[in-house]
């Protein structure tokens, strides 16, 4: 994926346009991109607040139908800046407040990606390795260029990856989890598609057009059927079967009664484009 350049309608608040950019590169799709390749785009405290900020944005913005994930760099992001988690050992604490603030901040990150009514689909070059996989794995979709390689390496290093496990199991089969999870070994873009972590696997530089194509289709659906749709989702997800189905029922009965439902129904019938207008 080519980098995209710094002066792509950057976030403005603060240092937040160091840390992430923000663009529209065509009607009703954002982008996000991680911007700090020199760092392997390591997710720092500053970074996890503003990336949650331009999520927030993305949600509340009625232009936006879909949203891309993407870094710039050779690597997708290496997880938590350890550099940053070092320096708070000094802490009067140890770091204790600190890390309790960060891994806070990295959890309302990620459920507010699940939360955004807008798909988010990941982008993913290079490396995507501990809360850098856990990004991927909350993406709704997944897009990896062939040279891609992920992993959940905590547990070389003293430190399983607890919260990126969160993600992956919801992801991934059990075993495959666990076997990521206990080894701390790289998956190639094959092994991820395989497994269920990406959706699809393209060469390199195709990725950012294979994501935006992805997301230019999702675009041009009804905006409320795709919010109802990705909210119910994640909601019936973890329900038991019967208590799922009670869910989507009545989902259902309130999404036929809805405009563009009854817009595209007709639309369908007559056999023409449908024109939604999101309610």
């Amino acid at each position: 994926m080519q980098d995209i350049p710094r002066g792509t309608a950057p976030a403005a608040t603060g240092t937040e346009a160091d840390l992430i950019l923000e663009a529209m590169p065509e009607p009703g799709v954002a982008e996000i991109v991680l911007n700090r390749p020199a760092a392997r785009n390591g997710l720092t405290l500053a970074t996890l607040e503003a990336l949650d900020r331009a999520f927030t944005r993305a949600s509340a913005n009625p232009d936006v139908k879909a949203v891309v994930l993407a870094a710039n760099g050779p690597a997708f992001s290496a997880g938590h800046d350890l550099k940053e988690i070092t320096t708070h050992r000094d802490d009067p604490d140890g770091g204790r407040a600190f890390y309790a603030h960060a891994m806070a901040a990295c959890a309302r990150l990620m459920q507010g990606i699940m939360a955004c009514p807008k798909p988010v689909i990941a982008a993913v070059q290079g490396t995507a390795t501990a809360a850098g996989c856990q990004l991927v794995a909350t993406c709704d979709l997944a897009v990896a260029a062939e040279d891609a390689r992920f992993c959940t390496p905590g547990v070389n290093i003293g430190l399983f990856c607890s919260t990126p496990m969160v993600a992956l199991t919801r992801n991934v089969p059990r075993k495959r989890a666990m076997e990521m999870l206990l080894l701390g070994d790289m998956i190639d873009a094959r092994q991820a598609a395989d497994w269920g972590l990406v959706n699809r696997v393209v060469p390199q530089s195709m990725v950012r057009e294979a994501a935006l194509s992805l997301a230019r289709q999702i675009a041009s659906k009804s905006p409320l059927t795709v919010a109802i749709g990705k909210r119910t989702f994640y909601d019936q997800l973890e329900r038991p079967v019967a208590e799922a189905y009670d869910l989507a029922a009545r989902v259902m009965v309130e999404n036929l009664l809805a405009r563009d439902a009854a817009e595209g129904i007709a639309a369908f019938v007559e056999k023409r484009a449908p024109e939604w207008k999101g309610c």
